[in-house]
């Protein structure tokens, strides 16, 4: 299905709250438009031989017969780093694949980045990484829903090769959001997020419920989305818990990882509408 985007005006009220870098030092009394820059009133001090004699507040010499200065910090704009994963398993749910559900997180952070005037990068990865440039603006974003509503998921998600690829092109402080069903060794996870360094990073396991659930029961051939192999199965309820338990087990994995490196992790199912996800993620 297309990747609807009519819950974007729903997210106007989030917002990323990017951790940005700044500077403590007398930068100067006007906003810089030609670096990019915005400058941010921080408190006044005592007006020392040297400092520009524009940057004294006269406002407050009327008040107190004493010179200050504005010092001010600088706000660095930083970039939104999105990557959703397009492999084989991603295919998988109903009336939304876990692609699908993917897609509009992604494009839901995307938006908030831009409503930030924030750069955004946008990548997919599955057995390989494909990177769009960053830019600003809604010329970006219309680009990106392109992208994903022609999309097809394939192949095995080689989470490991992808992130040490683009480890490269993160350069400042920055915020990551890698959004898979993350349904790979534990091993191979830990590796992988390891590479994504010091940053703002938040990991989105999507699952489809059918798949936390499980609720069948009886003969089934199973096949595996990524290998194509197949195998016959009996569902039994013993057989069910055993499996909930190890899914489990591997998400809970999966967030201590994130904990241990400072990262946030998110569990969400695609039945959770859009903006919930959202309220839970960025609340």
């Amino acid at each position: 299905m297309a990747i609807e985007t009519s819950f974007l005006g729903q997210l106007d009220k989030f917002s990323l709250i990017l951790n940005k870098r700044v500077t403590s030092k007398y930068i100067g009394p006007r906003k810089s438009i030609s670096t990019g820059r915005g400058l941010i009133f921080k408190e006044h001090r005592i007006y020392s031989p040297g400092d520009d004699i524009r940057s004294i507040d006269w406002r407050v010499f009327a008040r107190t017969d004493h010179l200050y200065v504005k010092t001010y910090e600088e706000e660095r704009n930083l970039a939104v780093h999105i990557l959703v994963d397009y492999s084989a398993s991603m295919n998988f749910g109903k009336p939304l694949t876990k692609f699908d559900y993917s897609a509009m997180l992604g494009v839901g952070f995307a938006y908030l980045a831009m409503k930030e005037n924030e750069k955004f990068q946008f990548s997919t990865f599955s057995d390989q990484l494909s990177v769009f440039q960053p830019k600003r603006g809604m010329g970006q974003l219309i680009a990106m829903v392109d992208h994903l509503n022609s999309i097809k998921t394939k192949g095995p998600s080689k989470l490991k090769d992808a992130l040490s690829q683009y480890k490269k092109m993160i350069g400042s402080r920055s915020m990551v959001v890698v959004i898979s069903d993350f349904l790979i060794p534990i091993d191979e996870i830990n590796e992988a997020l390891y590479f994504l360094g010091d940053h703002e990073i938040k990991i989105i396991q999507v699952l489809d419920p059918l798949e936390i659930e499980l609720k069948l029961q009886g003969d089934f051939k199973l096949k595996d989305s990524e290998t194509g192999d197949k195998t016959n199965t009996f569902i039994s309820p013993r057989l069910r818990m055993e499996y909930q338990k190890l899914l489990s087990d591997h998400s809970a994995k999966i967030q201590e990882t994130c904990t241990n490196l400072g990262m946030k992790f998110h569990l969400i199912t695609t039945d959770t509408p859009i903006f919930d996800a959202f309220y839970k993620i960025l609340g």
